[in-house]
């Protein structure tokens, strides 16, 4: 009876017999532990034919994805939370939108990896832009467009430089020189500083980290200005490292103004509890999501020779399973045609493999709303069935004793970690005053296994994977300054055994004082590298044909 008056009284019965709607949860899921790969990036891509992908992933990019926090401001949990990947794989309505996606993310974190976080606030680190010692701004009179834009140009880079491509707004390419030690000229019209500082991280080569730079300058009005900074390159691509200017020289030499590291108080989500091993699939999950069978060729194809006045390249997937190759040399498609940045992983290739380019503008099929999307990997068989086509390439399959590194112990310098604190490795700036070309590597928790993983590919002559051969167990804290252009300078670069051999010795570091990364492991954390012989399988091209055949 007084059940009944109350709900007289409030006008809401309903509410005594109807709980919280639950949250959205996908129909059926498969979630299980990635395989091991050479390019652990995590792949994902719009819902196709209801079926919802995240590929090699890790907790922290599911968490990020879920709860739509960058990765840097997800904290706490295990140490594993930035090393083991997972493939997700779920069903969902066709019309399911992103944000529904999102929480039935999270029902699924919650559900088989019996997720729990809770979210507050941090301070951590971000950079503010601040007046300088004398400002070189000058005023605008507002008559320009306003924005900030890379310098583009359609004549031949300057001498020390290259030439680039970037998409544009309307998807066409658009070509840019560099000039002298990688740099990008951006030419700033009519900008507000806070409009400049909030652009900034978004500029390419700008390394400035994920979180918005703050306006503490206090200039007002728009302003114009030029403002030139090295693009941060793998490889041999700048011949002097001298060259190089940050973000922050560049901001301050060049505009007057400074680029401060700055701690404010941050919204965080911190993971308070998570289980390393998901929960079983169900058992229909097999006839519920079926794996979805890749192309093994391009539907449609024209290949032809790239006009000999051509400079630069590109080589793009699009959507829709269109790729697009402009100007590439043959080693290069050999490359992602067996999906390797191995240069002695595919071997007996013919002379003119790097004079001879091409240009490509091939489909994929596309039947029906499943069809997978494109990547590297994806795309690799269709480019192999390609070349066999076109180019008559025959190839097969054997083992050979190849130069390869293992890591050693000489004099360890590195400190114990501390077990409970999540495993990482990230790279960041070099502080002021470091040798031009410099970066950095920070490690927390990590085992020697782990590193050797890490160190694949950091320099060009560490293309086999690096055995761990230290002996030392447990996880180690350390940082490792080092510049991947030393390397390059002093003959590291010559290909074959020749070139492992040589860079098999510490060599003199530049006279700038950077460091190898071979000297930088043996002088920073006690350890060395050593090159060794092993037997490794590699791809020998038996036969090619130098002109393709006809469209």
């Amino acid at each position: 009876m007084k059940r009944a008056m109350m709900c007289t009284i409030l006008m809401n019965c309903a509410a005594f017999s109807q709980s919280p709607e639950p949250p959205p949860r996908f129909e059926i899921a498969d979630v299980h532990a990635s395989a091991k790969t050479v390019n652990p990036f995590m792949r994902t891509g719009p819902v196709r034919g209801g079926r919802y992908e995240v590929k090699t992933a890790t907790m922290v990019d599911l968490i990020r994805i879920a709860y739509s926090f960058d990765p840097d401001k997800v904290l706490g949990g295990p140490n594993w939370l930035e090393m083991d990947r997972f493939d997700v794989v779920a069903k969902v309505a066709a019309d399911s939108i992103p944000e529904t996606q999102k929480l039935m993310l999270q029902s699924l974190l919650e559900d088989r990896f019996k997720l729990a976080v809770h979210k507050e606030t941090k301070p951590l680190p971000t950079y503010a832009l601040t007046f300088g010692k004398k400002l070189q701004l000058k005023e605008a009179d507002g008559t320009e467009e306003t924005g900030c834009r890379p310098q583009t140009s359609s004549g031949a880079p300057t001498e020390g430089g290259i030439r680039i491509f970037m998409s544009s707004s309307n998807g066409a390419p658009t070509m840019i020189n560099l000039g002298p030690g990688m740099a990008i000229h951006y030419v700033c019209r009519n900008m507000t500083m806070a409009a400049f500082a909030a652009g900034l991280r978004g500029m390419m080569g700008a390394s400035v980290g994920p979180n918005q730079v703050l306006d503490e300058t206090g200039l007002k009005g728009n302003w114009n200005f030029d403002v030139k900074w090295s693009m941060q390159f793998m490889g041999p691509m700048s011949t002097n490292t001298s060259d190089r200017i940050s973000v922050f020289e560049a901001v301050d030499k060049q505009l007057g103004l400074k680029l401060e590291e700055r701690q404010i108080p941050t919204p965080v989500i911190v993971v308070d509890r998570v289980n390393e091993k998901p929960s079983d699939n169900p058992p229909e999950v097999a006839e519920a999501l079926p794996p979805i069978p890749l192309p093994t060729e391009f539907e449609v194809a024209s290949v032809k020779p790239s006009d000999p006045g051509g400079r630069g390249g590109r080589y793009q997937m699009q959507a829709g399973g269109r790729l697009n190759a402009e100007g590439m040399a043959m080693r290069f498609l050999i490359s992602r045609a067996f999906n390797s940045n191995n240069r002695e992983q595919v071997t007996g290739l013919p002379k003119w493999v790097d004079t001879e380019r091409f240009d490509i503008v091939a489909k994929a099929p596309s039947e029906g709303p499943s069809a997978p999307a494109m990547d590297m990997e994806a795309a690799a068989p269709m480019m192999r069935a390609l070349l066999v086509d076109r180019f008559k390439m025959t190839y097969h399959s054997e083992e050979r004793q190849v130069s390869a590194y293992s890591l050693v112990s000489a004099k360890p310098k590195m400190k114990k970690a501390d077990p409970s604190s999540r495993t990482s490795c990230k790279n960041s700036n070099a502080p002021a005053g470091a040798p031009p070309g410099s970066q950095v590597l920070t490690c927390q928790n990590i085992t020697m296994a782990q590193f050797v993983d890490r160190l694949q590919n950091m320099a060009q002559e560490l293309s086999w994977p690096v055995l761990d051969a230290t002996g030392i167990e447990g996880g180690w804290d350390f940082t490792l300054m080092f510049s991947r252009n030393a390397g390059m300078m002093m003959g590291g670069g010559r290909g074959g055994e020749a070139g492992r051999a040589e860079a098999a010795m510490p060599s003199a570091s530049e006279p700038t004082g950077a460091l190898t990364l071979f000297e930088a492991v043996e002088k920073q954390l006690g350890l060395k590298l050593e090159i060794r012989k092993r037997s490794m399988p590699v791809i020998v091209i038996d036969h090619m044909e130098q002109k393709p055949t006809e469209n």
